[in-house]
């Protein structure tokens, strides 16, 4: 089996549409991460635009954040066994569906449903970087998947100022029928070049752990995203929050005891493995910290300590950290082939932990918020590359997808708890302005301090990543009759 794997990818190597392959991926992963931002320019006008109230209008941001923590590993899952590119499909799919069924509603039910659905397409980024495990010749993997994993921040980054832009000039329904039309075109794309998946696990899939994961994730998240408002003591966010953890103990005692799990625990509690999943809680904390106070603070009026900055223009300053998560790409894959992944994952926590310190000491011009942004893009850019590389060096093939998806749950996992720690220190340490309470210059200086903090977590965790680990000698692939292909 494993010969006929290589074979497969020897074969691709020997045609010019390797390079095409990696760009519809880095597209796929383009149109995923510029869901999160879509609705970002209008998130303040919901109430207004969809009559409702501001508490109901918060769910369309989290609908998508759920939908994206839920679906992703269990379309990991369905990768490894049906194929990837299938899966790819079938999530592209949804972003349309949900695109459209948003665009066409009057109000706030259809809005978030959709939202949901956009969310599944999340899914997309580790699948493709699964896909290129698969398909490209070994020199060109680390390199590919550098890329891909940059689209993470890429999409945002891009995103933002092109959502601001369309909805100053045109009616907010022309945001869904975009990300509709981009759906199409990108569906079109991967049904076009990329290959079919050939290597495929066998068994059936794991309807009662899918749901177990799905429950417990979705009462834990609640938890986490709604707190702020609902009060981290009432009852609704303590039987959310500890009926979810119950629910997941529960599933992991179950996916430990069945022949086809999930997840497989054990591969997942390895050492290699385990520890990248850690820093990954951190990574997606501190990133998510940079997404919500920087912009935060280019927008607030200058007489709050502010820099008065539009919407536009505050993205383009925060804009350049995308850029340099995909002109590092090249650079991350050939350190990882000569040194390793953990030490980009290093590297990008040093560069996080410069960068909220730069901002501790620096933070009086716009300038130096463009070189802490620059400096968080060099921080996400390497340590989102050796996340994915950390993870496939240390699973074996059949469980690249399922453990890709893992990995960008954790990865949710940590923008959420971001979400909220983030914004009871935003809406704690405020100032009234004009009828409004406005955040402080203490709130900002906590906020970065946190994030800091995270990335020195993730740095301490890094280091305790063993150097070398081969997933073909830890886990021997499976045997024949456990594995399909077609």
């Amino acid at each position: 089996m494993r010969d006929r794997a290589e074979d497969n990818r020897k074969n691709l190597s020997r045609k010019p549409r390797q390079g095409a392959i990696v760009a519809v991926l880095a597209i796929a992963g383009l149109a995923s991460s510029f869901m999160f931002t879509l609705v970002v320019p209008i998130q303040s006008k919901l109430p207004e635009l969809l009559d409702a109230s501001r508490e109901d209008t918060a769910w369309v941001v989290t609908a998508t954040l759920l939908a994206a923590a839920i679906s992703t590993p269990v379309a990991g899952r369905l990768g490894d066994m049906y194929g990837k590119r299938r899966i790819v499909l079938v999530l592209l799919v949804l972003l349309v569906v949900g695109s459209v069924i948003a665009a066409l509603s009057p109000g706030i039910v259809g809005v978030i449903v959709g939202r949901a659905l956009q969310g599944a397409v999340t899914g997309v980024v580790p699948l493709g970087i699964s896909i290129l495990r698969d398909v490209l010749h070994e020199n060109r993997v680390d390199t590919a998947i550098a890329l891909i994993s940059a689209t993470l921040g890429v999409g945002g980054a891009l995103g933002l100022p092109i959502s601001a832009l369309i909805t100053e000039r045109s009616d907010w329904h022309v945001l869904f029928w975009m990300s509709a039309g981009l759906g199409v075109v990108v569906f079109v794309l991967v049904l076009w070049i990329v290959p079919v998946s050939t290597l495929r696990t066998a068994g059936r899939f794991d309807f009662v752990g899918a749901a177990g994961m799905s429950i417990g994730l979705l009462g834990v998240l609640l938890a986490i995203s709604r707190g702020n408002e609902w009060g981290w003591t009432s009852p609704a966010v303590l039987a959310l929050g500890l009926g979810g953890l119950a629910i997941l103990v529960a599933w992991g005692w179950y996916e430990l005891r069945i022949s086809d799990p999930l997840l497989d625990l054990r591969v997942a509690a390895r050492r290699p493995v385990l520890l990248t999943n850690i820093a990954s809680i951190a990574m997606g904390f501190s990133l998510f910290a940079s997404n919500v106070v920087y912009p935060q603070m280019l927008e607030l009026p200058v007489a709050t300590g502010g820099f008065g900055l539009s919407l536009i223009a505050a993205s383009l300053i925060v804009m350049p950290a995308g850029l340099m998560m995909m002109l590092l790409s090249p650079f991350s894959g050939r350190l990882a082939r000569l040194f390793g992944p953990r030490l980009l994952l290093v590297l990008g926590a040093l560069a996080l932990i410069a960068a909220y310190g730069y901002t501790l000491l620096f933070s009086s011009e716009v300038w130096e918020i463009l070189v802490a942004n620059i400096l968080i893009g060099v921080g996400i850019g390497f340590g989102y590359a050796a996340m994915p590389m950390l993870i496939m060096r240390s699973v074996p093939q059949s469980e690249t997808g399922a453990s890709n998806g893992l990995n960008a749950l954790f990865r949710s996992l940590g923008t959420s708890t971001a979400a909220a720690v983030i914004g009871v220190v935003l809406a704690t340490y405020v100032t009234p302005f004009q009828g409004v309470d406005v955040p402080t210059g203490t709130a900002f200086q906590v906020s970065f301090i946190l994030g800091g903090a995270a990335a020195l977590i993730a740095l301490v965790v890094a280091l305790f990543i063993p150097r070398r680990h081969d997933a073909h000698e830890r886990h021997p692939a499976l045997p024949e009759h456990e594995r399909v292909t077609g």
